[in-house]
């Protein structure tokens, strides 16, 4: 994604976003990070057909900009390949839930018109062979969070080493059979996940894979200095979710797009440190990382460019990208993070 249009939705009433590699959104609770970060996971659910799913469980005035009574549309457009082709809907509050007012693609010069006011969007039904690298976008657009690590948390979930081994699910519930097929088939990739879990818990000795004979099992481990074998509950939750976040940033096929929301939460400073590391490397590779945060650390290993400031202003979230050339006589003397805890970047600040 070169650019995203987004209108009419949540605290977003009218946004257009460049999207670069590495896109860091920082702000004041409530600014409306995470509602950009969630606008992804409606589009996938667009995509998918699940719109009247995603709204019945959501509600429609609370995806609609300040409710029904001021907002009855929501538009998006997002740009690709230089802004030269694009894909954008407009769905319309009606009667009986939202209707596609209007639904097109643009891909190498051609121009497809989807509309018939349906109630589900029809860009998947069609078999557009010069847009499926658009279609995959989108279909594989996904919100990844690894907040829950509680006792009943996706963690410690059953999984199937074939069935569900192919990618990281977005709440990590499969994260045993994805590290079993990569052990399997690439180890040196699963040496390189072991070594940077080992980097900031020197406790860690390797994951544990015994599957049950229907092929189902659990995420379990071994330290260093017994041959207990212990669960994700024994794990501290910031381990645990940087062990979901190295799964997620170092698999050997990359997602397109890597969207997540306040990954540093629980993270000792080292594996923050580590975690903006992987963040550079996947972006290096092709992936685009999407990220909200509230991190003066995570923010600190990164370039201004990469930074999003997100204010509220009378209800409306405004987006912003840092330039280097605006804080260059500051950032010889300190890092971003500490520019933003010290209010020198006034932008992303909590707002009387």
């Amino acid at each position: 994604m070169d650019f995203i249009e987004i209108q009419g939705y949540k605290s977003i009433k009218e946004a257009k976003v460049e999207l670069r590699p590495v896109n860091i959104l920082i702000g004041a609770n409530g600014a409306g990070k995470s509602n950009f970060i969630s606008f992804f996971d409606f589009l996938n659910n667009v995509y998918n057909q699940k719109l009247k799913e995603y709204v019945a469980l959501r509600g429609i005035h609370k995806l609609l900009h300040k409710g029904q009574k001021i907002t009855q549309s929501i538009y998006t457009n997002i740009l690709y390949d230089n802004e030269t082709d694009a894909y954008s809907f407009s769905i319309l509050l009606g009667e009986e839930g939202f209707i596609f007012s209007e639904e097109d693609l643009w891909c190498q010069n051609n121009h497809w018109d989807f509309c018939n006011l349906s109630a589900e969007a029809q860009i998947k039904n069609k078999g557009l062979n010069k847009a499926n690298y658009i279609r995959n976008h989108l279909e594989n657009l996904k919100k990844y969070h690894f907040h829950d690590t509680s006792n009943n948390s996706p963690f410690t979930e059953t999984c199937h080493i074939d069935n569900d081994s192919y990618f990281l699910y977005e709440t990590g519930k499969n994260i045993s059979a994805l590290l079993f097929r990569i052990q399997q088939r690439n180890q040196i990739v699963y040496s390189r996940i072991i070594k940077t879990i080992q980097s900031i818990a020197p406790f860690f000795s390797d994951f544990f894979f015994q599957p049950n004979s229907e092929g189902l099992m659990r995420l379990q481990w071994q330290d260093k200095y017994s041959s207990t074998v212990y669960g994700a509950n024994d794990l501290s939750d910031g381990t645990l979710r940087f062990i979901a976040l190295a799964v997620l940033f170092m698999q050997p096929n990359l997602p397109d797009s890597i969207i997540i929301d306040e990954p540093e939460l629980g993270l000792h400073p080292l594996a923050i440190a580590k975690f903006a590391g992987m963040v550079k490397s996947v972006a290096k590779k092709g992936a685009q990382v999407i990220i909200a945060t509230q991190s003066t650390d995570l923010i600190s290993y990164f370039e201004p460019e990469d930074i999003i400031t997100v204010n509220q202003i009378d209800g409306e979230s405004k987006f912003k990208r840092l330039k280097k050339e605006d804080l260059s006589v500051w950032l010889e003397d300190y890092t971003l993070g500490e520019l933003w805890q010290r209010n020198i970047i006034t932008d992303g600040q909590p707002k009387q």
